[in-house]
């Protein structure tokens, strides 16, 4: 069905958007939900350890899951909201269907915007723009470096552009749908900034006026509160980082660095990469995409008179976003980032530059239905879904089934329960050994880092040192760095009583790395398992908790989340059923 245009309708209007039919609904609803099942299948059954993930029974609700423990605060809300949830839902079912939903809720998204902006697109837009939005190099990168949490906020870019062009005929109901966006997205801090830089985007395009602009500001604000509050207040938060060079986006092969970015690939660890993106294949699968996407933006030119105003801004963040990236990746831009890690709190967000690639998806998925669109005037609505579809997911085919059989979930071994049950909770810290975070373990598929920080109902003192490339970044907080010297040679258990430790674990199978300790007096190790040793530090004194003023900003930031995700979810749902009455 051909979607009309007229300037009358156009978003940007004070007149309802576009919307797709029924038909075109259930289409986008039965793909997005296929293509996600592709994917996702293999994720449940078990807990997901695959370097940054980590799904435990349960997240316990420490100082450090509220973002102020010692460590940065870079899992804000998420690890709050997770030891909230996991009370009542087991956490390695919750991590999979978090997964699983931000997939389905992309595909949806980028679909419905794409009826919203190509004229004409119809079911054959709409699908083609969630195949694109769901199946790319970006989606299997961020899947594999363990980045679930950042594709809620990937997922709610199209959702958020949508809502900044509904009319206002429903008053607070239009914002606190917006609210609620900028919450999901908000799960992570980078997802939370590329909500705010695509819902301001999308509202200043769609003629709302100033006052608009800043309300729509000051309402992500709102939504930002845990990481911005813990940011300011965190004992973590003021430690410096670097490794601008490190975190860089990487050239693919037969690609260089712009050739990456342009095919939305380019991941920093060269580890998270994809099979078929590791050879000349890249290329190859780049230059697929890219003709779908040179396609569908040549079809928007002509058609640039009907074209609203909103979809040439998302064309110019994409190319915006992708010589950004590229520049920052360069001698000078490198000089840049660091003098910015350096210098500018908060400016952490920016080192792993390739995450803002995902500004250039909602063009993407535009452009594919452009394309498909234009195929549309001389072959069936089936031939043009089948060719974008061929285009974009066939050269990448090791993204189906947890990319390629990597994700595959995992089962604690018992000495794991063993530990969390006799330490209990306590208010003297755990030193987790090995010191370095990263693991490696013979019972998991991949290197991940240690799941006990999230486990255990007590402060964990573990390294925040990360190699890369033979270049250790992220060095440790004064007080961890306390503890990991005293713990670097013999173990004297009085040293590390006065420090406020109480218990050691030892992780045996797993990679030796630095402050290896040699192991205390037999006489307090309570537990000697298969995988796991814990050692027992009498007289510790209690480990230095958050102040009360503290501990009350986190949780009522969090409790501000929180309830604009709430709000906007009931409101999501009032505004849904009124409009199918109507």
């Amino acid at each position: 069905m051909m979607i009309e245009d007229s300037t009358e309708k156009r978003v940007g209007r004070d007149h309802r958007p576009p919307s797709a039919p029924r038909s075109t609904r259930a289409a986008l609803w039965a793909v997005s939900a296929a293509v996600t099942a592709v994917i996702c299948w293999p994720l449940f059954g078990g807990y997901l350890l695959h370097r940054d993930a980590v799904a435990v029974p349960r997240v316990t609700p420490t100082a450090a899951a509220f973002g102020i423990g010692d460590a940065p605060p870079r899992a804000v809300p998420q690890d709050g909201a997770l030891a909230l949830a996991t009370t009542v839902f087991d956490g390695g079912f919750l991590v999979a269907a978090i997964i699983a939903l931000s997939l389905l809720a992309a595909g949806i998204g980028y679909g419905r915007l794409a009826v919203r902006l190509v004229p004409g697109a119809g079911t054959a837009g709409a699908v083609a723009a969630a195949v694109a939005g769901i199946w790319n190099p970006f989606v299997a990168e961020r899947l594999l470096q363990g980045h679930w949490s950042l594709l809620t906020g990937y997922a709610a870019l199209g959702w958020i552009v949508c809502a900044a062009g509904d009319d206002g005929r429903r008053g607070w109901r239009r914002w606190a749908v917006l609210a609620g966006l900028f919450a999901v997205a908000g799960l992570t801090p980078t997802g939370s900034v590329l909500a705010l830089i695509v819902g301001v985007l999308a509202v200043a395009t769609a003629g709302r006026g100033p006052r608009a602009v800043t309300g729509t500001a000051a309402l992500w604000l709102v939504t930002a509160l845990p990481w911005l509050v813990t940011s300011a207040l965190g004992p973590g938060s003021a430690t410096g980082v670097g490794g601008a060079r490190e975190f860089a986006a990487r050239a693919e092969p037969g690609l260089g660095t712009f050739g990456s970015a342009l095919g939305l690939g380019g991941i920093w660890n060269a580890g998270a990469v994809p099979g078929s993106r590791t050879s000349g294949w890249a290329a190859a699968a780049t230059a697929c995409l890219l003709v779908v996407v040179a396609g569908g933006a040549f079809w928007l030119w002509r058609q640039r008179a009907e074209v609203p105003s909103t979809a040439k801004a998302l064309a110019a963040l994409a190319l915006s976003a992708v010589v950004l990236v590229t520049l920052a990746a360069t001698g000078p831009g490198l000089h840049v980032v660091d003098a910015l890690l350096a210098h500018v709190p908060g400016a952490g967000l920016l080192r792993d530059t390739q995450k803002y690639l995902a500004l250039a998806v909602p063009f993407v998925t535009l452009a594919a239905a452009a394309a498909a669109t234009a195929l549309r005037r001389w072959v069936p609505t089936g031939f043009a879904v089948a060719a974008i579809a061929l285009l974009v997911v066939g050269p990448l085919p090791d993204l189906a089934w947890g990319v390629g059989g990597a994700l595959r979930p995992i089962h604690y071994p018992a000495d794991y329960a063993k530990v969390t049950a006799l330490i209990g909770r306590s208010d003297r810290a755990v030193v987790v050994l090995p010191a370095s975070p990263m693991r490696d373990y013979p019972w998991n598929n991949a290197p991940s880092l240690s799941p006990l920080p999230r486990m255990l109902d007590a402060p964990v003192v573990i390294g925040s040192g990360l190699v890369v490339d033979g270049t250790t970044v992220d060095a440790p907080p004064a007080r961890t760095r306390q503890v990991l010297d005293a713990v670097g040679g013999e173990l004297d258990p009085r040293r590390l009583a006065r420090l406020g430790v109480g218990w050691v674990v030892v992780e045996h199978d797993t990679r030796p790395g630095p402050h290896d300790a040699a192991p205390l007096p037999a006489r307090e190790r309570p537990l000697r398992g298969d995988r796991l040793t814990v050692y027992r530090i009498d007289g510790a004194t209690r480990w230095p908790s958050p102040a009360p003023a503290t501990v009350a900003a986190s949780l009522a930031a969090h409790a501000v989340w929180l309830g604009c995700l709430v709000v906007g979810v009931v409101a999501g749902v009032r505004r849904r059923r009124d409009s199918a009455v109507e």
